[in-house]
């Protein structure tokens, strides 16, 4: 099977078996492996009822795992470090969605490749700006370079 790449987005802002919100995102990289770039660990408000900030990143892997394989992987990865279906955008010890992969569009029960809601999330475009500028999100043609200078002028409007 061939290699390819995959831009994830990492979250937390719960405290969990590994530290605190930014040490939780640290340690999911190490358990997912096959990481190529890592975006620096920025602070955002949430979205949603949490009252508490997140620790965001972005990184990007490579395995030779399918879309659906790795998505299976993430989630037993979250559900390792504590994460428990509840509340709709609450507190969350990890969460790591599946942002693009160099395959372009993907869709299965479950699983909706690039995310849906990525492209007006600024806590995903900025840290995916650090390491992957010029990936370009398949169906809209623009780069992340250009998504994310269209989500700072819809905040600034």
């Amino acid at each position: 099977m061939p290699v390819t790449s995959y831009a994830l987005a990492l979250g937390s802002n719960r405290r969990g078996l590994h530290g605190g919100p930014a040490q939780s995102v640290r340690a999911a990289l190490a358990a997912i492996g096959g990481v190529v770039a890592v975006s620096a660990v920025i602070e955002t408000v949430p979205v949603g009822p949490s009252q508490r900030r997140f620790a965001n990143m972005a990184a990007i892997v490579e395995t030779i795992e399918a879309p659906d394989a790795l998505l299976a992987r993430l989630k037993a990865i979250e559900r390792g470090f504590g994460r428990r279906r509840g509340q709709r955008w609450g507190a969350r010890v990890i969460d790591i969605d599946i942002i693009l992969w160099s395959g372009g569009i993907w869709a299965s029960p479950g699983l909706t490749i690039p995310h849906p809601a990525f492209r007006l999330r600024g806590f995903v475009l900025r840290p995916l700006a650090q390491i992957a500028p010029a990936w370009r999100d398949p169906v809209s043609g623009r780069t992340i370079r250009q998504l994310v200078a269209i989500d700072r002028a819809a905040r600034a409007a």
